[in-house]
């Protein structure tokens, strides 16, 4: 594994795992659980529901929508979904659209987590089986995923939720999402360490406390480090998908 990436080739894939491909020139990547068989599962804003999901999304929602594609030529069930939802099963050529394809990380190393460079390649948190996660991909392909939130309910959050079953407990913050920390906490560590600037006079240490504090703060939101998380069954999930906030039980 590489400190940037996790590039793999198409026949090391196996069923259940993490994968994604990069978007509008490495600007963000598209997340999807891999179930067999050329299928992909995965999760986009729909255009259909709630304008404050697709409002938040507007990005993704102009680079990815799927209103636009044409059909696919080679399966004819490529592009399935069901109605008012986000979840869709895709064929791994429509699901990559030309571009490279990753295979995300569970079970790194606190060390390992912070050399990595971008967001959304791993995690500490460990997988669960294989049969558990392509059963939950499945599953959520039939009953769908709540609303689409760029940064609280992205296609990363599925792909984490499918792969550990873990969910947030308080709504409010930053979702499970390695892209969208990455997001929030670039400009939080610019925040924090700009009162260093009066100390460090040299710009090279102050680049490299900004830097200290990013990893930090990418770190602090993974679900393997969070103690806010909670296991839940994906067949109790269309109840805490509605809540504002989840509880233990």
């Amino acid at each position: 594994m590489n400190l940037i990436t996790n590039k793999v080739d198409r026949d090391e894939l196996k069923p259940g795992d993490h994968i994604y491909t990069y978007r509008a020139v490495f600007a963000y990547s598209h997340h999807g659980v891999f179930v067999g068989g050329c299928k992909v599962v995965h999760f986009k804003p729909e255009q259909s529901l709630k304008a404050s999901s697709s409002s938040t999304a507007s990005s993704e929602v102009n680079n990815d929508s799927s209103s636009s594609e044409p059909p696919c030529p080679t399966y004819p069930d490529c592009g399935f979904k069901q109605p008012n939802s986000g979840v869709l099963l895709s064929c791994l050529d429509c699901f990559l659209k030309n571009g490279s394809l990753y295979r995300f990380t569970y079970g790194v190393s606190s060390s390992m987590f912070l050399t990595r460079v971008r967001g959304g390649t791993c995690t500490t948190a460990p997988s669960d089986p294989f049969q558990t996660v392509v059963h939950r991909s499945m599953h959520l392909l039939q009953n769908g995923f709540g609303n689409y939130d760029v940064f609280q309910n992205n296609c990363e959050d599925f792909a984490l939720y499918c792969k550990t079953g873990l969910l947030i407990l308080d709504k409010n913050g930053v979702g499970r999402s390695g892209q969208a920390s990455s997001i929030l906490g670039a400009p939080l560590a610019a925040l924090l360490s700009s009162p260093l600037t009066l100390l460090i006079p040299n710009p090279v240490g102050v680049a490299t406390v900004t830097a200290g504090m990013y990893c930090m703060s990418r770190y602090a939101t993974d679900i393997g480090v969070r103690t806010d998380v909670i296991k839940v069954p994906v067949e109790d999930l269309a109840l805490n998908l509605g809540t504002k906030t989840l509880k233990k039980r």
